[in-house]
């Protein structure tokens, strides 16, 4: 299995540059408090011969420390599948052009959205920890996914989306 640790893990949130973009902000509703003010999106990226790409989340944040998909807010008036792509190459180095997207995914909450942007790998390519949101980026088989201590959201969304790619 490959693995990919970061360098350092941190507890704490690295120390923000530059201008922050409009839709990098907490949402409250009824549901809880999501990250994402114009909603969130993720990629799952499976390569038959690996299984799928998680992400060993940063302690510092929000459900750290939990296994999920490289991913994040969307910018304002950005498509799902376009800003889930940009979120996994920030985070994972995943390259746009090496997967075709397969199906999408989406939950509504009525004031927050996440859509998971499932694509096939068709050219292999190593992930790479690119930014601090990440402990470790590893390829894992469709039968241990469930065995991992995986994000609230995406443990719910998993048998589904597992389904789904087995059919």
């Amino acid at each position: 299995m490959d693995h990919f640790p970061a360098s350092t893990a941190s507890s704490a949130p690295p120390v923000r540059t530059g201008p922050r973009d409009p839709g990098d902000a907490w949402v409250e509703g009824d549901h809880g408090r999501f990250w994402g003010r114009f909603g969130a999106a993720g990629v799952l990226a499976h390569d038959p011969g690996k299984g799928v790409l998680l992400q060993h989340r940063a302690v510092w944040s929000h459900n750290g420390g939990t296994w999920g998909l490289p991913g994040g807010a969307l910018h304002e008036g950005e498509e799902p599948v376009t800003g889930a792509l940009r979120e996994a190459s920030e985070e994972a180095a995943v390259p746009a052009e090496n997967v075709d997207v397969l199906f999408t995914s989406l939950l509504d909450l009525g004031y927050w959205t996440y859509t998971t942007v499932v694509v096939r790998v068709v050219q292999p390519f190593d992930p790479v920890i690119s930014d601090p949101e990440s402990l470790e980026l590893r390829w894992v088989p469709l039968p241990e996914v469930a065995g991992l201590d995986l994000h609230p959201g995406f443990k719910a969304s998993w048998p589904e989306l597992h389904r789904r790619l087995e059919s």
